[in-house]
């Protein structure tokens, strides 16, 4: 008898439901698909195998009772080749809306369309426009506190003139004969899993729906124009340098019957000088002298609210930390500050006086 475990394959328990197994065979195909990087093709045939027969009853109720040497049909399902099959997943020869279908006990646009970009819930996509990135600079206390800064660029925008109807103002849209106003249509193709259903944009109107009868002057019909677009952008207290802010439906205009792209703001926050962050947490430096250090002090420290004295015990060591609590950066997201560190360093002069010198000798003996 074979020594495959199918069950150990796919990670299941021998009594795991139907819902179960499926879920597990979708999380490894997506790890393991040869396309996807760092996956890995014998695995994946290796999983798909497991599938094939305990996503299946009748073969699971005789996996169960003769092990993994039962007669088999199939291979990679109905006889299919594994260059076949990998077509099947890739959905390729169904169109490129996605795959609607059920074959071998799975359906692949659910498993692999999030995959390929096929679009799992067999709705079709709607036409989207382009998603645009631009990129702020901040100083440091602007990203501790948080600021508000305008943006400015020039994009495809929906026509002002037609609202993005691409309709001349005063005039109607009608319906799309095509795709009865839906903005989809399904195509259904005979591939070597059978007939494959897709649902794809309307090639007619381009997900639209509606033509106008008569075509905007200022757009020609497109929806579309090229302006500029200006946003106010709040920049939330605490943001880190490389993260960005997401303004919903501020992206590229697609036209009529589209839905806009979104703006992503990028942040690139600038070093302070003598400042290091650590999360919400300020780190610094202060310099010292000797007699500072043994007698105590109260020096001037730079922090994000500005000069503030601070006092040095007797005694300090090099390297001793300093805790100005509340004093560090807003908590994104969160409540409070966190807190300023000044890290001690000491001051040893490579040259002194012969008289200061006396005196250190004195000093060494009186210890």
């Amino acid at each position: 008898m074979s020594s495959k475990d199918y069950y150990k394959i796919l990670g299941v328990e021998k009594s795991a439901s139907a819902e179960e197994i499926k879920k597990a065979f979708r999380k490894l195909a997506h790890k393991y698909h040869p396309d996807k990087q760092g996956g890995d093709e014998a695995k994946f045939k290796e999983v798909n195998e497991a599938f094939q027969v305990l996503g299946d009853e009748g073969k699971r109720k005789q996996y169960d009772q003769f092990g993994a040497d039962f007669n088999q049909q199939g291979g990679f399902g109905g006889g299919m080749s594994w260059e076949d099959f990998m077509r099947a997943t890739r959905g390729q020869g169904a169109g490129n809306g996605g795959f609607s279908g059920n074959f071998g006990g799975f359906d692949f646009g659910d498993i692999f369309g999030d995959m390929f970009g096929m679009g799992g819930n067999r709705g079709g996509r709607q036409r989207r426009g382009g998603d645009i990135q631009v990129d702020i600079e901040l100083d440091f206390k602007e990203a501790a506190f948080g600021v508000e800064r305008e943006i400015k660029l020039t994009k495809n925008n929906a026509c002002d003139v037609c609202d993005g109807s691409g309709a001349e103002p005063g005039t109607r849209l009608s319906e799309c004969g095509e795709c009865k106003g839906q903005g989809q249509v399904r195509r259904v193709q005979q591939t070597i899993l059978g007939a494959m259903q897709s649902v794809v944009v309307c090639p007619k109107c381009s997900g639209a729906g509606k033509f106008p009868e008569k075509k905007c002057k200022h757009c020609g019909g497109d929806g579309i124009v090229r302006s500029e677009s200006k946003y106010t952008v709040k920049i939330p207290a605490g943001i880190s340098s490389g993260e960005a802010i997401r303004l919903s439906g501020k992206g590229e205009s697609a036209g009529a019957g589209a839905q806009p792209g979104d703006l992503y703001v990028r942040v690139h926050v600038r070093d302070h000088a003598g400042w290091e962050r650590d999360q919400y947490d300020v780190h610094s430096e202060i310099t010292i002298t000797y007699p500072q250090a043994v007698l105590g002090d109260t020096v001037p420290v730079e922090t994000l609210d500005g000069e503030k004295k601070i006092a040095v015990p007797e005694g300090v060591q090099p390297g001793q930390v300093i805790r100005l609590k509340g004093l560090g950066i807003t908590r994104l997201h969160g409540s409070g500050r966190g807190d300023h560190y000044v890290h001690v360093k000491l001051d040893v002069p490579k040259k002194i006086s012969k008289s200061v010198k006396k005196l250190i000798e004195e000093l060494r003996n009186e210890l």
